[in-house]
Formats: structure tokens, C-alpha cells, sequence
């Protein structure tokens, strides 16, 4: 079933609260991260320690939206991978297609109001020990398409989040919590990335809920 069958459906039955479930591509996520007891045990391995100055900070310290193959770029790729029925032009840009938001549980029909956006966010990796690394390295954390970095989602659900930590700030889709939090601990854990106290409680309250 389509999902535009699926809404037809809901609303001749009146089951719209089933819509999102419904119409929810499962393909429409970064890769899969570990299983919650797994993502348990990164997070007690990850160095507990307060969260660092952004004195420094610069987004273009991080280069982003590299070239993947051909002329796409990561943030093209991320738009293929997580969209329905995309069709791109010659220089990569999708052109039509549809991206179902899990933060915020919505469809966006426009690839133009869509976010790419980063699980651990550039200023938090960075307040969290990415100040440190190489451009090289930085430049491999922002366009990671190997683990749970990246994920297409609406512009207003990316803009509410910003920089914040799970203990700040959680999708308002409650049912992506539990993935949410192992996406977040997985990125961490990868990159060696410190967790502060309060973000640590929240990670494995969400876990809790598992």
C-alpha cells in the first residue's frame, strides 16, 4: 500500500492517528544502530566529563557536503537514501520525491525544506573533544555515512534541536526515542566523543525505555 493509499484509507475509516505508522518508509533511516543493551554498555564505556567551551567553533571546520560519487554530495545521497520516489537531475538534486520526518512524524514534499542533520551536532562534537582532531578528521565525523550520523528531517524539527543534548532536547515523536538514544551513543562511542553527567542520565533513562 502507498502511503497515499494509507491516508485515503485513514481518513475514510477515521484512523488518522495510524497515518504516520502507516506511511513510515522503512528505509527511511541512517543505518540501523546497536540494540539497546549494546548501546548500554558504549555509554558506560564513554568518558564522563563536563561539556567544553565553543571558544573556536566554526561550522567550516567541519567541511560538509563532500563529494560522494559522481556529483553527489553527502547531503544529495542522504536525500536518496531517505526519501520515496526520488528522482534527482543530472547534478544530483532531487528533483521530486517525499521525506517522512521522524523527529516530528510529517511528510516533507519539498527537498528544499528539508535538513540533513547531524545526530551529535558540529558544536557538540566540538564542546565534546572534536576541538581537538584534524580538519580530516572532522570532515570524516560531519559527512559519515557508515553509522547513525545523518538523517534527512523538517527544518523545523532540526531548527528546535540546534546544538542540544538529549538531556535539552528529545524528537517530539516519543516513539523514536529509543533510537534516537542509541544513534546518539553509537556516534559518540565511534568517534570517542566525552558525554557530560547530565546527558549520560538521559541517555540511559531513554534506554530504560526500551
Amino acid at each position: 500500500m502507498s502511503w497515499r493509499q494509507a491516508v485515503r484509507l485513514a481518513i475514510a475509516t477515521g484512523a488518522l492517528v495510524l497515518v504516520a505508522t502507516v506511511a513510515q518508509p522503512a528505509h527511511a533511516y541512517p543505518p540501523t544502530p546497536p540494540s539497546a543493551s549494546e548501546a548500554a554498555n558504549m555509554l558506560a564505556s564513554l568518558t564522563v566529563a563536563p561539556e567544553g567551551s565553543l571558544a573556536g567553533y566554526d561550522r567550516d571546520l567541519f567541511p560538509h557536503w563532500i563529494t560522494q560519487y559522481g556529483s553527489c554530495n553527502t547531503r544529495e545521497v542522504v536525500l536518496q537514501r531517505d526519501g520515496t520516489n526520488v528522482s534527482v537531475d543530472s547534478s544530483c538534486q532531487p528533483i521530486s520525491g517525499q521525506w517522512y520526518s521522524v523527529y516530528d512524524a510529517v511528510w516533507v514534499g519539498d527537498s528544499s525544506d528539508v535538513d540533513i542533520d547531524h545526530i551529535v551536532a558540529l558544536a557538540e562534537a566540538w564542546r565534546s573533544g572534536a576541538n581537538t582532531w584534524s580538519t580530516s578528521r572532522r570532515q570524516q565525523f560531519a559527512n559519515d555515512l557508515s553509522i547513525a550520523q545523518l538523517i534527512a528531517v523538517s527544518q523545523e524539527s532540526n531548527g528546535s534541536k540546534g546544538d542540544k543534548d538529549p538531556s535539552e532536547w528529545l524528537p517530539p515523536n516519543q516513539n523514536t526515542w529509543c533510537l534516537y538514544s542509541r544513534e546518539w551513543i553509537w556516534v559518540k562511542y565511534s568517534y570517542g566523543l566525552t558525554v557530560d553527567s547530565a546527558e549520560k542520565a538521559a541517555l540511559q533513562n531513554l534506554l530504560g525505555s526500551c
